[in-house]
């Protein structure tokens, strides 16, 4: 493993995708121990991707986590889709993470709600009722940070959360990903929570493997600090660790 320091990010590099997640794991793990010694209670944000993947299977399967003392949350959602849609981010989270390990409590953000705006609302009211500790995270193949593509990422944005239109890029990666047949598919628009309210987490853990984001992991890192990529902001964090693999570091 090799460790960067690029501003106040830490960057490690792992020998591959496996131990990257296990490690990733680890280390949330260890850092939600820790919080409970102070709190009854922690709120955590976590990403739904296939990046993902290696991440949330080692922390739903691991019985020392007090999952019953987190509240969690997801970062984003497609509007538009049917409420059963395996595509949609909540269902994917449930299948992986909040379905397995037993949480204090599950907040869904509404694939289904007809009024978008109004949906926005109440999960930023949720999200004030319950600061976030720690969010767990990727970066897209545009560098977005949840669906903050660069068209729409607002580094001081005054919302917690917003409807956004998704930019192409973007709606390619989720064919890319096997998550659509064909990017006529894929939502045009969908809910995220804004850079701001990502950033407003205590630890950021930020899990990226594939050679599909070799691009955005170097622009990430190399790149000047700005919406271009939103993922630079990463830069800004006190707390926040990018977790590599071979294939998604091989451009640095």
């Amino acid at each position: 493993m090799k460790i960067l320091q690029k501003d106040l990010l830490t960057v490690k590099i792992y020998d591959s995708r496996a131990e990257m997640g296990l490690a990733a794991a680890a280390e949330i793990k260890e850092r939600i121990l820790e919080l409970l010694k102070g709190k009854e209670a922690i709120n955590m944000i976590f990403a739904a991707a296939p990046s993902q993947n290696e991440v949330l299977a080692a922390l739903a399967s691991d019985r020392e986590i007090p999952w019953n003392r987190v509240n969690a949350f997801h970062m984003d959602e497609y509007i538009g889709l049917p409420a059963d849609a395996p595509q949609g981010f909540g269902n994917f989270l449930k299948e992986h993470i909040f379905g397995i390990a037993d949480f204090r409590s599950v907040h869904y953000i509404d694939i289904s709600a007809p009024d978008a705006a109004a949906e926005c609302e109440r999960y930023a009211a949720l999200l004030r009722d319950y600061p976030t500790d720690i969010v767990v995270m990727g970066i897209g193949e545009n560098g977005h940070i949840a669906f903050n593509d660069p068209p729409v990422a607002d580094f001081n944005d005054p919302c917690v959360v917003k409807p956004v239109a998704l930019d192409e890029i973007c709606r390619n990666q989720q064919v890319n990903d096997g998550c659509f047949e064909a990017l006529n598919q894929v939502p045009e628009t969908a809910i995220t929570l804004t850079v701001p309210t990502l950033l407003a987490g205590e630890s950021l853990f930020c899990i990226v493997p594939a050679k599909t984001k070799a691009n955005a992991v170097r622009a990430t890192i190399c790149n000047e600090i700005n919406e271009a990529c939103p993922a630079t902001v990463l830069r800004r964090h006190k707390n926040a660790i990018l977790y590599l693999d071979p294939d998604s570091s091989a451009l640095l």
